[in-house]
């Protein structure tokens, strides 16, 4: 229930599942050439089914909409409108997703905050909608994933070890 949930939210906010899984694409074919689209999306619905990412997809969504109904106590309120740079709590929450799959994950996020590539910097740039959580929470997402898929292919790689 939750993971459908999770996804109906993202939805319901203008993200597809397939404009992560193209993220996560473009991030790991450099290391894959044979990895698929399919299996990218793969990997982001394997994070999303984590109750932990659903929970701070849950927070981080409803602190966006209640920014857009300016129904935050102040001085919250300014700095979400704002998207003040100092504020960090959002890539603090977009760690928590990417913190389960290590350095790559974390160096995969910063790359991600800093060039805000694809629908990332959509977000980062959707006029009266507040995303100020979200566009780090897709980004941890795909970080995620895609150190997921780092991961996978790296123990395919070394195991079984070989036999001579």
């Amino acid at each position: 229930m939750s993971y459908e949930l999770a996804e109906a939210q993202l939805l319901r906010r203008g993200v597809k599942l397939e404009e992560i899984a193209q993220i996560v694409h473009t991030l790991q074919t450099a290391y894959h050439d044979d990895l698929t689209l399919d299996q990218c999306l793969e990997s982001v619905k394997a994070v999303l089914q984590k109750r932990e990412v659903q929970y701070t997809l849950f927070t981080g969504i409803a602190l966006d909409e209640l920014a857009e109904q300016k129904q935050l106590p102040e001085p919250l309120q300014a700095i979400m409108e704002a998207d003040e740079p100092l504020y960090g709590v959002d890539e603090t929450m977009a760690l928590g997703i990417t913190s389960v799959f290590g350095m790559i994950g974390l160096t995969s996020f910063g790359y991600l905050d800093k060039v805000k590539p694809e629908i990332i910097g959509k977000l980062n740039h959707r006029g009266d909608s507040i995303h100020v959580f979200l566009d780090d929470l897709v980004a941890g997402l795909a970080a995620a994933a895609s150190a997921r898929i780092a991961h996978k292919h790296e123990q395919a790689a070394t195991y079984p070890p070989s036999s001579s």
